[in-house]
């Protein structure tokens, strides 16, 4: 690998945000996004399925499909694997965290479906067919991108529910407006690293 870890993991944080710039991930980044600790739930939840789904796909594409020649069905396989893991999830935090559970609602299994979780997999290891290190830090790394960039979502929502904004642009729409802001900001991030 000719390309650094460190460099992957800043280009999946900041230049290549999974959300800001490549904009995989916008139902839950829009929908828990109200309060700063189910943003901050969610994104861990996020990191976590995606680091551990990229392992497991991995090794799914790499030690099963390629060996059997059966490789073009890595995306079947790949959702099989993330919604295992989500299910796990489920299980797990209605078990030791019910608060965040119901706090997450609906958006917990839209983790199963969720294109950032698919296209993070996609990504490293069909895409750019980084090892096994590579996907693991770069699966990490773009969690924390969507850690960010929901986080920072919710702090910027707190702050438009208290200001005295017209009317018509309260909710929803004053949301998709500082989404799009933050989007260019990051924008301004990309051809850092080559």
């Amino acid at each position: 690998m000719t390309v650094s870890i460190l460099s992957v993991m800043f280009t999946a944080v900041i230049s290549q945000n999974i959300v800001l710039s490549q904009y995989q991930g916008i139902c839950p980044f829009l929908g828990v996004s109200k309060k700063l600790s189910n943003a901050a739930g969610m994104g861990f939840a996020v990191i976590f399925v995606m680091a551990i789904a990229s392992v497991f796909c991995w090794l799914v594409y790499n030690l099963v499909l390629l060996p059997l020649e059966i490789d073009y069905l890595y995306t079947m396989a790949f959702i099989l694997v993330i919604a295992s893991l989500v299910q796990m999830l489920e299980m797990i935090l209605k078990r030791f965290s019910p608060t965040l559970y119901s706090a997450l609602g609906v958006y917990l299994p839209l983790i199963t479906t969720n294109c950032a979780i698919l296209g993070t997999a996609n990504s490293a290891v069909v895409f750019n067919s980084y090892n096994f290190v590579y996907t693991f830090f770069a699966s990490v790394a773009t969690g924390v991108g969507f850690l960010f960039a929901i986080c920072l979502l919710a702090g910027v929502r707190l702050k438009t529910d208290k200001a005295d904004i017209p009317s018509c642009f309260k909710g929803f729409p004053i949301t998709l407006v500082a989404a799009a802001i933050m989007a260019m900001a990051f924008a301004g991030f990309s051809g850092i690293l080559a």
